[in-house]
């Protein structure tokens, strides 16, 4: 596992700080690296040795491996094997799969169903990011016809799926959009890893339940020069324990810094034939570092919490998920509507704005800088006191939007409401600590 800080890198950089890469000195410029915000190469000074030792430092222990060009996607990239040592900075992608088999009503169906997924929570869009095509008829021509069919009517990036290298290489022929080859096996590493590299593609290695097979698959097509490559060791529906236990010895031999296995690994909870195991089982592989997983269901029951998993687990924890702050109108309010408060923290204020807008009231909403952090919690830290507060109404001129002085500010910042009060100059009002008591509360306190 790296542990790399600024320093770590500012000794091999220029020291000019002449801000041509962007930021004001070398040292800026060091961190922005760590956090992969600017590359290498934005630095028009570092060449040679130095430039070498920066690429091998800052490489990241599991290989980052990209596909699609339309729309592309990166797995792996990670540095760390648990988010809380640092982050994670590619969420698990996740493909739904169609068949050669399937009549053109389903197929289209299926692929528009990825194609225009949108969920948005607490802020964010939570997307589908690939289509795996699979092979089921196992005829070439009919493999590549399907394959044409489904690049036709997406922008996703696209997975091609089958243990025979004659199949993919027709679907290959008819697909320019950079797809991922799955899979590659002990018997078809060198027909696959040829049309690897002949399309420039990446490529899955796979054995079924066998570790030392899968590295010498693994080993054996980067001997031919390919280095995008990621694993799939199998998964065994009957026997989950034991699927997920690979998944964990794979990363942990990446952390390691094991150059041939430190890959980004593949699940398929679509192996399994129960809806409710596929959504258990996909959940377990994104606990466990799964970078890729292949889904069949497309039920939104089985959808819905799996994405939602990879949101929790998939944000920084280092920076709370916030929304910017200042005055939000919900309805139609008038100038003597009521003035309401919050903080900026993501969940927090949207829960309260669901709150407000499912019982559609006509209100303003004050949404407080805290930093991303809770009522509770910024009280607390002193993200929110009364002076900031004071700020807050000052700065967004709210004044001038109501005729009133009056704003409700949440109960769990009960502990400033009379300290506001009196540097403010506006009536404080202790609403409740659940926002979902907010229509009670106007309904009794306000006139």
């Amino acid at each position: 596992m790296k542990r790399l800080g600024p320093l770590d890198l500012y000794r091999h950089l220029p020291k000019t700080n002449c801000g041509e890469c962007g930021e004001k000195t070398c040292m800026a410029f060091a961190s922005q690296i760590i956090e992969r915000t600017v590359k290498l190469t934005d630095c028009p000074y570092l060449k040679g040795s130095h430039l070498e030792a920066l690429i091998k430092m800052t490489s990241p222990a599991v290989r980052q491996v990209v596909f699609g060009k339309k729309s592309p996607v990166k797995i792996g990239g990670e540095d760390v094997l648990y988010r809380h040592e640092l982050t994670y900075f590619n969420e698990t992608a996740i493909a739904i799969d169609v068949d050669d088999r399937m009549t053109d009503d389903e197929l289209l169906e299926r692929v528009a169903y990825v194609t225009n997924f949108s969920h948005e929570r607490i802020g964010q869009e939570l997307t589908l990011q690939a289509v795996a095509i699979k092979n089921v008829s196992q005829d070439p021509a009919v493999f590549a016809e399907c394959v044409q069919k489904v690049a036709a009517k997406t922008d996703k990036a696209l997975i091609v799926c089958s243990f025979l290298p004659e199949s993919l290489e027709a679907a290959l022929s008819v697909c320019d959009d950079n797809p991922l080859l799955y899979a590659a096996t002990k018997d078809t590493w060198e027909q696959v890893g040829g049309l690897a590299m002949k399309y420039d593609c990446p490529v899955v290695a796979f054995a079924d339940n066998n570790l030392s097979e899968l590295k010498s698959v693994v080993h054996a097509l980067q001997s031919m020069g390919l280095k995008d490559i990621a694993v799939d060791p199998g998964i065994h529906p009957e026997n989950l324990s034991a699927t997920v236990n690979e998944f964990v010895e794979i990363r942990r031999v990446s952390m390691n810094e094991d150059d041939t296995m430190n890959c980004p690994i593949i699940g398929i909870p679509a192996a399994c034939t129960n809806p409710m195991e596929e959504v258990m089982s996909a959940a377990l592989m994104i606990d466990r570092f799964a970078d890729l997983l292949i889904f069949h269901t497309t039920d939104m029951y089985a959808v819905l919490p799996v994405i939602t998993l990879r949101q929790n687990i998939y944000t920084d924890p280092r920076r709370p998920v916030s929304v910017d702050a200042g005055l939000r109108t919900f309805g139609t309010p008038t100038k003597e509507s009521p003035l309401l408060a919050t903080t900026n923290f993501a969940l927090t204020y949207y829960t309260v704005a669901s709150d407000i807008e499912s019982s559609g009231l006509n209100a303003y909403l004050l949404v407080f800088d805290t930093e991303g952090l809770g009522v509770e919690a910024s009280v607390a830290g002193g993200q929110l006191d009364a002076y900031k507060a004071k700020e807050a109404i000052e700065k967004t001129q709210v004044k001038d939007v109501v005729s009133h002085k009056k704003i409700i500010i949440p109960g769990m910042a009960a502990r400033i409401s009379g300290e506001l009060e009196q540097i403010s100059g506006w009536e404080v009002l202790v609403g409740p600590r659940d926002s979902s008591g907010i229509p009670e509360f106007l309904n009794k306190r306000w006139n």
